[in-house]
């Protein structure tokens, strides 16, 4: 497993709890793991794809999260493919053909592909050696993105009864947890509830005035760091991405009532870094894929615990620090006191009860990390965080600090004074960053997908002169190496 760990992914040691997980998929056993995201729940069936014969079957909501995942399982040398409605004759001809010759390690499809008999008979002809549930929290009605799609995902066990089932979510209530075991009907299975924490983000919530001139205000000191802002409603989506344009700020809004055409092109755009910022309305799922995505704002009142934490979780994937920004005022939650009155029983009391809980998390007094966690019924061992606006209230002036000095808008005559290493260091990741954007506009995919900007930075720091030492750099796997290693390590040499 640590073998191909490195050889595949370029990581030296596993995350907490996907050993574990990969050892009882292996062992043929059923799995649900809640695990934050970033936390690497891709790997703990990527890497039994490689191991375990037969194919791996993968069922995804999003076809733009299909795509991002098996353009990166490719990167790292997986033979990987997504079957959906994008899927042309040619890429279902060529799927069979490796289907036939067991040349396939991954198949990505939807919950509605599931559902097709003809499909189910179709697989059935060849040996699926493990299912995957990815975004798990979508079958269980008491979850905040319930589709029911996935219901039918039930029928797993009767269709496939000797293949092991994994089952994963970012975020789910023990209430959630016990629905979605009981609806997949997992057999006996080994559940891993990893901790809701992600200690790379830093909370803040700010008292919600002119809400335009906040939120140029806050991209005024992120200057080209990628972000994402979340609005309620299509228009206010609208309106927002073209103030940012008008005041010269790359942004595209995204939505479900554009067509889907545009809605692809502009999440292309902001994957590949052509764009700094997109606006969202917060009801529509992006599977955002982008793991340097530097802060999430939410201009608006998030309508539960569980949307804002899958929403926020979007932030800082690639483990480096990253912001989560609420704009909050009382007087937005009549706004949804009126959606709520329109639904009536459960539903109108469950409405209530996620938004009274949101309220108490944006009106609490105490760390935000330990009221967040709490809600997941987590315990937070210490008292403070020190990575939230409770904890420390001038937390987004701090980052700010750091972002000026790195985005070299410090006066140039203390640069040459201080010549520190940290600044030589920023000037060749600034050059690995080019060559990595050169890199992925020649293959038409995100430059994340290339390389992470931890890896970047590693690089930055360590300097590698030959391959041996470019492949020690954490997410340089041996096909990358073979792919992209001279480039990296001319540039690199140049430099020194």
């Amino acid at each position: 497993m640590k073998e191909i760990l490195h050889k595949y992914f370029g990581y030296k040691a596993f995350r907490p709890n996907q050993q574990e997980i990969i050892e009882a998929v292996l062992a043929g056993r059923d799995v649900f793991a809640i695990m934050p995201t970033g936390g690497g729940k891709s790997l703990c069936y990527q890497i039994p794809s490689l191991m375990l014969p037969g194919i791996t079957l993968v069922i995804s909501p999003l076809i733009s999260l299909m795509k991002d995942q098996v353009d990166a399982a490719r990167e790292n040398g997986i033979s990987a493919a997504f079957l959906n409605s994008t899927s042309t004759v040619e890429d279902r001809r060529d799927l069979i053909s490796k289907m036939r010759q067991n040349e396939l390690n991954l198949l990505y499809i939807s919950p509605e592909r599931f559902n097709l008999d003809g499909f189910r008979n179709f697989l059935k002809g060849f040996h699926v050696a493990l299912i995957a549930v990815d975004e798990a929290h979508c079958i269980s009605e008491w979850g905040h993105d319930f589709r029911p799609d996935y219901l039918s995902l039930s029928e797993i066990v009767d269709v496939f009864p000797k293949t092991p089932i994994a089952a994963f979510t970012a975020t789910a209530t023990l209430k959630v947890q016990k629905d979605i075991a009981a609806r997949l009907r997992l057999r006996s299975p080994l559940m891993v509830r990893a901790s809701f924490n992600r200690p790379n983000l830093s909370y803040t919530v700010i008292p919600k005035g002119d809400y335009k001139k906040q939120i140029l205000d806050i991209l005024k000191h992120r200057p080209d760091l990628p972000g994402i802002i979340y609005r309620t409603s299509r228009k206010d989506v609208d309106f927002t991405a073209k103030l940012l344009k008008e005041k010269g700020i790359k942004a595209l809004p995204y939505h479900a009532g554009l067509p889907d055409a545009k809605r692809k092109k502009h999440q292309e755009a902001f994957n590949h870094d052509k764009v700094q910022v997109i606006v969202a309305t917060i009801a529509f799922g992006m599977g955002i894929d982008k793991s340097n995505v530097r802060f999430v704002m939410h201009v608006d009142m998030p309508k539960n615990m569980e949307g804002y934490y899958q929403e926020t979780g979007r932030a800082g994937r690639d483990g480096e620090p990253a912001e989560c920004i609420l704009l909050y005022r009382q007087s937005d939650i009549y706004k949804i006191h009126y959606f709520i009155r329109q639904m009536s029983g459960e539903e109108q009391k469950r409405a209530y009860d996620n938004l009274n809980r949101v309220m108490r998390f944006a009106e609490s007094i105490e760390c935000r990390r330990k009221n967040l966690l709490e809600y997941f019924n987590e315990t937070y061992p210490d008292e403070r965080c020190d990575n939230c606006d409770r904890c420390l209230p001038d937390i987004m002036e701090q980052r700010e600090a750091i972002y000026e000095e790195v985005y070299e808008a410090i006066p140039k005559k203390s640069v040459e004074k201080k010549q520190t290493k940290s600044v030589i260091n920023e000037e060749l990741f600034q050059a690995l960053r080019t060559l990595r954007r050169d890199i992925a506009d020649s293959i038409g995919m995100p430059p994340y997908i290339v390389f992470s900007d931890r890896t970047l930075q590693e690089m930055a720091k360590k300097k590698p002169k030959t391959a041996s030492q470019l492949l020690s750099v954490t997410g340089v796997g041996e096909h990358k190496l073979r792919k992209y290693g001279k480039d990296f390590l001319d540039v690199i040499a140049r430099f020194i």
